[in-house]
C-alpha cells in the first residue's frame, strides 16, 4: 500500500509541476524514476517513452502507466495514472474558471513566454540524455539523422516515423550480426 501511495504523490508532484505538456514532462520523470529512486533503467524509461509515444494518449501519462504497471502492476499502473491526471484536472479546472478574467494581463503573457522558454531548456536536456542513451554507434546516429529530417520538414505521423526507424534497426542489425 505505501508503494501505490509512493506512485500516487510522484506522478501528482511531476503532473502537478511540470509546464509544457508531456515532453517537458519526461526530464522528471527520468530524474525521480531512474536517479532518485532506481525504479526503472534509462533504456527501460526510453522503451517507455517509444512506446508511449507510438500508443494513444499522452506520452508522460503512458510512460507513467508503464511505470506504474512494473512497480506494482494493474492497480499500480492505475495509481501512476491517476497520479498524472489529477493534478492537470484540478489546474485546468481552476484556469477554465478564471483565465478569461486574467489572460489579457501583461504579467500573465510574461509569465507564459518565460514557462515556454523554460519547457524547451528542459526538453532539450532530455534529448540530449537520451542521445547519450540511445545514439552508440554509426547506425544510431543515420537512424537519428534520418529520423530527425523526417520528423522535422514533414508532415508524416511520429508513429510511422518510428515504426520506420524500428523496421531500419531491425534489419541494419539483423545483417550485421549475419555479417559475424
Amino acid at each position: 500500500m505505501q508503494e501505490l501511495w509512493q506512485l500516487f504523490i510522484i506522478f501528482c508532484r511531476i503532473g502537478g509541476f511540470t509546464f509544457g505538456g508531456g515532453y517537458a514532462m519526461l526530464p522528471i520523470i527520468q530524474r525521480e524514476i531512474v536517479e532518485k529512486r532506481n525504479w526503472a533503467s534509462d533504456q527501460e524509461i526510453l522503451d517507455y517513452y517509444a512506446i508511449g509515444q507510438t500508443t494513444p494518449g499522452i506520452i508522460a501519462v503512458n510512460t507513467a502507466t508503464f511505470i506504474g504497471y512494473k512497480r506494482k502492476g494493474i492497480i499500480g499502473a492505475i495509481t501512476a495514472t491517476a497520479g498524472m491526471v489529477f493534478p492537470s484536472m484540478v489546474i485546468i479546472t481552476l484556469i477554465a474558471a478564471f483565465f478569461t478574467q486574467f489572460k489579457d494581463y501583461q504579467i500573465v503573457k510574461h509569465a507564459f513566454a518565460g514557462i515556454r522558454v523554460a519547457v524547451v531548456v528542459l526538453i532539450l536536456n532530455a534529448v540530449i540524455k537520451m542521445w547519450k542513451n540511445s545514439v552508440k554507434d554509426w547506425i544510431g546516429i543515420v537512424i537519428f539523422c534520418a529520423t530527425f529530417v523526417i520528423a522535422a520538414f514533414t508532415q508524416i505521423s511520429p508513429i510511422i516515423v518510428i515504426i520506420i526507424s524500428a523496421i531500419a534497426g531491425i534489419f541494419i542489425n539483423i545483417r550485421k550480426v549475419e555479417a559475424k
